[in-house]
């Protein structure tokens, strides 16, 4: 068994490392892709040689962040709290794809930090911030990292369906929070949709960053299970 874990915008692999802990535990392989947002050395992944099941845990824009060449080797994939396509057409769309333009120019500026702060807030909620780890906001804010977050929110606001790459045969697992304030419901229906075989698990009381203390019991288990 090997893993590979792929966080999502604004995040960073210290995220993914109570997944890591669980696998490592199991006596799995896993290693977590890197966009070095906040000064971390951003670090790229592939599978390793051997055989065995290959699995892609990512949150979010994690799947989209993966090289088509790495997802498309996968037997099996879990998405936390990810999408269809995160602008959908109508109200909600516009709505959303203003907001993003409006991330994107504060990027630009002396605001950037108190901006990522407050999708921070947002993707915790109901949870309080206090409970993620660190993350990208314990650090300097450099321009590299700027780059890399403006680079990536130009691709979460273009994706129109599943990412490149993702393989048509593997299991899925979709993880939704019901309470998430960042992917909207019709962007998570649109995500089902194109999945119409996938198992599903939605949370309740639980956000975007999926703050829950069963997650990562239930992931594994569901991992666990496959054939």
């Amino acid at each position: 068994m090997q893993l590979i874990a792929m966080h999502g915008w604004a995040g960073d692999a210290q995220g993914m490392e109570p997944f890591q802990a669980a696998w490592s535990a199991r006596g799995w392989r896993g290693q977590c892709g890197e966009r070095g947002y906040a000064g971390q050395t951003p670090q790229a992944v592939n599978w390793l040689a051997g055989g065995g099941l290959k699995v892609v845990v990512a949150h979010s824009l994690g799947p989209h962040l993966l090289p088509a060449t790495v997802l498309e080797q996968a037997d099996a994939v879990v998405l936390l709290a990810s999408f269809g396509r995160f602008l959908p057409e109508g109200k909600d769309g516009r709505r959303l794809a203003a907001a993003v333009a409006a991330m994107a120019d504060q990027l630009g500026s002396s605001q950037a930090d108190s901006m990522i702060e407050t999708f921070l807030e947002k993707a915790a909620a109901p949870q309080a911030p206090s409970q993620l780890p660190p993350g990208i906001t314990a650090r300097a804010l450099l321009e590299p990292g700027r780059r890399r977050l403006a680079e990536d929110l130009a691709l979460l606001a273009a994706t129109t369906g599943l990412p490149a790459g993702f393989p048509s045969r593997a299991r899925v697992l979709i993880v939704e929070g019901r309470e998430d304030q960042i992917v909207v419901p019709e962007a998570r229906r649109l995500l089902r949709e194109a999945l119409p075989s996938a198992d599903s698990l939605e949370l309740a009381g639980v956000g975007h960053c999926l703050v829950s203390s069963s997650l990562v019991g239930m992931v594994c288990a569901w991992i666990e299970a496959l054939p």
